[in-house]
């Protein structure tokens, strides 16, 4: 770690790296991002090899933020370190202390408990503290989790259905309106609801919709398949005939007749 930091060090001072040297804690704002979702996709491949070098770019974030903190005297990485190293001592009381808690629901429910206390007094609203730069079915169950664990919530999966029942409803009013804002909005709300119906039945609305894409991409990629077996490419299909290699590409999957979905 030392030689790590050494070698951040020298590539942002004076002589260093040009390109190191130039950037600031809001130039590298999405590369933390995207180091992170390229860590996902090694641990989703049971790439151990990948994932250990994906670690290593996510923490080149942190000691680069840091390093550009260190020159301007505001924190260092000890600092990131230290402050962490103490937020996990206070928030496993379980752990490091006397309280006794047996199961990993009442963990996180002290977690947020003890999360709150640190710092409710700067967070005026229930809403607060959910990034703003998740992706938007991840933020929307975000803040749907805050505003469920002070009550704000539904009681039964059926009252969810009647609001994503509702929310079609009012989205077929507008499409026959051919009022494009409020279609947008509704549209919005219609999504909203069914992130609300995921989280209630504990799914991760951002997972299920990756793995459908995932699907539709494998499935579509067979149609690809049958039709270049006949010297075909889909821009040269008709509609009829794409729908017949899906149909096809759908009926081939384990646990599947062909029948529609």
């Amino acid at each position: 770690m030392t030689r790590l930091l050494r070698i951040m060090a020298r590539l942002r001072a004076p002589g260093g790296c040009p390109w190191d040297r130039k950037q600031t804690h809001h130039s590298l704002r999405r590369y933390a991002i995207e180091e992170a979702y390229e860590l996902l996709d090694a641990i989703e491949a049971r790439d151990e090899a990948e994932m250990m070098e994906e670690l290593g770019d996510l923490l080149m974030q942190v000691i680069f933020h840091a390093q550009m903190a260190k020159e301007r005297g505001r924190f260092d990485f000890e600092d990131v370190a230290r402050a962490l190293a103490d937020k996990l001592l206070a928030r496993h009381p379980h752990v490091f202390g006397k309280k006794k808690l047996r199961s990993p629901a009442q963990v996180l429910a002290m977690w947020h408990k003890l999360k709150h206390a640190e710092k409710g007094h700067k967070r005026p609203s229930v809403t607060d503290g959910v990034p703003r730069h998740l992706p938007a079915l991840m933020r929307a169950q975000a803040v749907q989790k805050k505003v469920a664990r002070v009550g704000f919530d539904w009681s039964r999966p059926e009252e969810v259905l009647e609001k994503i029942e509702e929310e079609i409803g009012e989205l077929r009013r507008e499409l026959r309106r051919r009022d494009r804002r409020r279609m947008a909005e509704e549209l919005g709300d219609l999504l909203f609801a069914l992130v609300n119906f995921a989280r209630f039945q504990g799914y991760d609305a951002e997972d299920l919709l990756d793995q459908c894409t995932k699907k539709f991409v494998a499935r579509f990629r067979k149609v690809e398949a049958a039709l270049a077996a006949r010297g075909r490419k889909p821009h040269e299909s008709t509609l009829e005939e794409m729908e017949a290699e899906w149909q096809k590409a759908k009926g081939r999957e384990p646990g599947r007749k062909g029948q529609g979905q």
